[in-house]
């Protein structure tokens, strides 16, 4: 075996063992990484039940609930064109209200219902995720600038 040859080798043998040891990380990676989805992405795109993701959107007027001892509650997330249910076992942000930007974290179930683990609520008035924004932008149903204008 000549030297060049040999340096062939070596690269060749380092070249493959770096894409193995990459390939390993974004795998790992994957299984812990959370996505973000809107209740429109939800019905247009496979989501595995019990895969953990965020759920953003506005709470829907009238569908917010409380369920027997009055920690489980159950409320809808829209972003205008489609609609989820949520159902969540805990305490809610103080800053938690029908028509409020919130953003969910948990899985769907088998019921195509999204079980929360935690609720992020909107903590201030010019606050809101830019995955939200996007999403209402998308639907037609943003009203941020218009707030700001009349302000």
């Amino acid at each position: 075996m000549t030297r060049k040859s040999r340096r062939m080798y070596i690269l060749v043998v380092a070249i493959a063992l770096l894409a193995s040891a990459t390939a390993l990380v974004l795998t790992a990676l994957d299984d812990n990484i959370t996505y973000f989805y809107s209740p429109s992405d939800l019905k247009t795109k496979q989501v595995t039940v019990g895969r953990a993701i965020r759920l953003g959107g506005l709470v829907e007027d009238g569908t917010f609930e409380k369920l027997g001892d009055g920690l489980e509650v159950k409320f809808s997330i829209t972003d205008g064109a489609e609609t989820v249910a949520v159902t969540y076992q805990g305490i809610l942000p103080d800053l938690f209200r029908e028509g409020q930007g919130v953003i969910t974290e948990g899985s769907l179930n088998e019921k195509g219902e999204f079980v929360a683990h935690e609720v992020l609520a909107k903590h201030d008035e010019n606050y809101m995720p830019a995955e939200v924004t996007e999403a209402l932008k998308a639907a037609g149903e943003w009203r941020g600038d218009e707030e700001q204008a009349t302000e």
